[in-house]
């Protein structure tokens, strides 16, 4: 299905080849910064990330806007990767924006009390949590989505296909120490960008609500209402905004808000992504500048980007800007590098995929096998849409992606660390927050009973009706179907085929006089 463009989008996304790559030798020669899209949040040491349109204005930065402004864009000015990347709303301040020692030296903060919320997947931390954090996973509609007329399998199915992963995905959390170190990391990361708003004079309370694990993000929340927080920054820590990390989350807290008075009159903002300020590209580039020194010849070494995968029909059919943002990112982190002297050959790829569906493309273990055949010697792994250690990165990369190179004739490898708590990164991540103060608005809201939208100054919904502008579903990973011997047939067969089995296995659990024991498959003595 297509969904309609926001009323403010100049045109709609265009579809991307299933089987493109990206895989460049340096900085794009077509990379211009004048291409990029507004941020919600800019800084304004890099103007130059911000001019997606021309606007001759004059901003009093200590006014809180609580109007949205939507740009108007030439049609001569292109967009990233030929993709609309239209989700963000802001005001007109998003273009000028101050500062964070700007807003540190004013009176925005005031007598209110600042709180952040850090938003996460989350992560089994013992082996017994693998199952249930499984279960929470795919219970999600963003992660498994049913037709409208199933849905009340959700759960069970959910359950179903937890119990079966469980056993493998045991074996690689007990591989890197019997859990998730993600808890842990983010825990760190809050405590450490408390400190650094405090160094900034912005005290400030930092929670963590992860998505399918401990804390909860219902948990944080109940925490920032204790708290008596009266402004809340959400921010995910997700460089790139992607329906399935961002958005599921968002959808969470919309869902939340809804039903809470207090939160309906809290003030808040989202930092939808970040993954363009000059604080994280930097930070970037200093570790893969570090790596590449462990290598002998480091000017030979191809500099492999690593991104968790995303399926296909997310950014074409619902319009995700999640690759458009992921391929922008890496042009940066290679322009910042590129002015240090590092020219070094580099590719990007997708990770993790599951299930039989089409992912984003190229695929990272194809690629790697790939880059072997041609001749690569030294790759130097950069895992680019983690900010914390996890399974991803100590297992998948570490352990199964290098085994998979060295078998393929690469020699020498090595993998950028995640960012952690590195100080450049915490800085930045903080600045991004003192300069999303003066935006913060509340909700306008003059019917509780009636409320339809969340609609502070470019929050969870005016990100979400970006890709979503009517609450629809998320678009099917293949068409819907199709007549003949198709793949759409084959997969919508192979779900009729499953669906059969589990309502015949649930038949036989709960009837008496089921078909297996009439037909004698199964002896009484056997139920």
């Amino acid at each position: 299905m297509n969904f309609p463009s926001p009323p403010y989008a100049t045109s709609s996304p265009s579809t991307s080849s299933s089987s493109s790559s990206y895989s460049l030798n340096h900085a794009s020669p077509n990379f211009n910064r004048s291409m990029l899209v507004p941020q919600a949040i800019c800084t304004s040491q890099k103007k130059s990330f911000c001019s997606g349109a021309q606007l001759e204005a004059s901003v009093n930065s200590n006014t809180v806007k609580n109007h949205l402004f939507f740009p108007q864009r030439s049609e001569a000015q292109p967009l990233v990767a030929n993709q609309s990347l239209n989700k963000h709303l802001f005001s007109v301040g998003a273009l000028v924006t101050p500062t964070a020692q700007d807003v540190a030296d004013t009176n925005v903060i005031g007598d209110d009390k600042i709180g952040v919320l850090l938003l996460n997947l989350g992560g089994p931390e013992t082996l017994d949590d693998v199952q249930p954090f499984l279960f929470n996973l795919f219970a999600d509609p963003d992660i498994i989505r049913l037709p409208r007329i199933c849905r009340f399998l959700q759960k069970p199915l959910a359950q179903f296909v937890s119990v079966l992963r469980a056993p493998k995905s045991r074996e690689g959390y007990a591989s890197i120490g019997g859990g998730s170190p993600l808890r842990r990391i983010t825990d760190e990361q809050a405590e450490e960008l408390k400190k650094s708003l405090l160094v900034k004079n912005v005290p400030a309370e930092v929670y963590v609500g992860m998505r399918y694990w401990h804390p909860f993000t219902e948990e944080a929340i109940e925490q920032i209402k204790r708290d008596g927080v009266t402004k809340l920054v959400v921010l995910p820590l997700y460089p790139q905004f992607s329906i399935s990390t961002s958005g599921s989350s968002l959808r969470l807290l919309e869902s939340i808000f809804r039903e809470d008075e207090y939160l309906v009159n809290m003030q808040h903002t989202v930092l939808p992504s970040w993954y363009q300020r000059e604080g994280y590209i930097k930070a970037m580039s200093n570790l893969i500048e570090k790596e590449l020194k462990s290598f002998d010849c480091p000017q030979e070494v191809m500099i492999f980007f690593s991104a968790h995968g995303v399926p296909l029909a997310y950014v074409e059919e619902a319009g995700d800007p999640y690759k458009a943002e992921m391929e922008e990112c890496v042009d940066l982190i290679m322009e910042e590098l590129e002015t240090r002297k590092i020219t070094n050959p580099f590719t990007l790829a997708y990770q993790s995929r599951v299930g039989p569906v089409e992912w984003l493309k190229p695929y990272t273990d194809e690629t790697i096998v790939e880059l072997g055949k041609k001749g690569v010697k030294s790759l130097l792994a950069v895992p680019i849409s983690f900010v914390s250690e996890h399974i991803e990165t100590l297992e998948e990369i570490d352990v199964e992606y290098k085994e998979l190179a060295l078998q393929s004739g690469i020699e020498k490898w090595g993998r950028v660390p995640a960012l952690g708590c590195e100080p450049a990164f915490i800085s930045d991540l903080a600045d991004a927050v003192i300069e999303s103060l003066p935006y913060v608005g509340a909700m306008a809201v003059s019917n509780l009973e009636a409320r339809q939208s969340l609609v502070p100054l470019g929050s969870v919904e005016s990100l979400l009706a970006a890709y979503d502008s009517q609450r629809r579903e998320l678009p099917s990973p293949v068409i819907v179907w199709e007549w003949g011997w198709t793949k759409s047939a084959e997969t919508w067969n192979g779900r009729a085929a499953m669906l059969a089995v589990l309502l015949l296995l649930f038949f036989e659990v709960t009837t008496p006089d089921s078909f297996f024991h009439q037909w004698g498959i199964l002896l009484p003595s056997s139920r």
